[in-house]
């Protein structure tokens, strides 16, 4: 069976790379390429792609991570691989809860690339051992909760912003910042965002 494929990135290098890996094992067909995930949604409805590679960061500041949420709402039928060239914690983990099959760094070979993707079709799924953020010595891990809300502080959010994200108490952001705080030995938010930020650890654009 030969299955459509519907590749978003907007380098065009990476989509040649991968058109040609997957389409070199004789079991997928490229039915497009789009540099933006803000018209991924129009192209699955208009194509009927059976599988999407999606880049979370594409051009004009598309999210795929939204997109990928949007097409598995209206489109369950469609699998979708996220991918990224940035080793970023949270990715993974939000890949699977906007619906995705796959996470794939792109540092992965191409052949990891179309193995992955004959995987998803098989009905299988793939998501790399979850990462954390470093902490000092002795010190506990932040837990996922605090990872969002620190990844909310990245983007600037106020505590009455990130409760409503979150849909929890402003009581509750601030109780998570102080625990954060006293984990990386930080007195104010500000400055552990630009920790994590700097570090490549969190992505507050995406």
């Amino acid at each position: 069976m030969m299955y459509k494929v519907l590749i978003v990135d907007d380098h065009e290098f990476v989509c040649d790379s991968l058109a040609y890996a997957l389409t070199s094992t004789d079991a997928f067909e490229v039915a497009g390429k789009l540099p933006s995930a803000a018209q991924a949604e129009r192209y699955c409805k208009e194509l009927r792609p059976d599988l999407v590679l999606m880049d979370v960061c594409t051009e004009g500041g598309a999210s795929g991570l939204d997109a990928a949420k949007a097409i598995r709402g209206k489109f369950p039928r469609i699998k979708i691989i996220v991918m990224s060239g940035f080793d970023e914690i949270t990715y993974a983990s939000r890949a699977k809860e906007a619906g995705a099959h796959a996470f794939v760094i792109k540092s992965r070979s191409m052949d990891f690339f179309a193995q992955a993707a004959a995987a998803v079709m098989r009905g299988e799924t793939y998501f790399p051992q979850e990462k954390m953020i470093p902490t000092p010595e002795g010190e506990i891990p932040l837990t996922r909760r605090e990872q969002e809300v620190l990844r909310l502080i990245c983007r600037c959010l106020t505590n009455k912003e990130i409760a409503k994200e979150l849909f929890i108490s402003e009581g509750t952001v601030k109780y998570h910042k102080a625990n954060m705080m006293a984990k990386m030995g930080f007195t104010k938010s500000a400055e552990l965002a630009i920790y994590v930020v700097s570090n490549g650890w969190i992505n507050p654009l995406y």
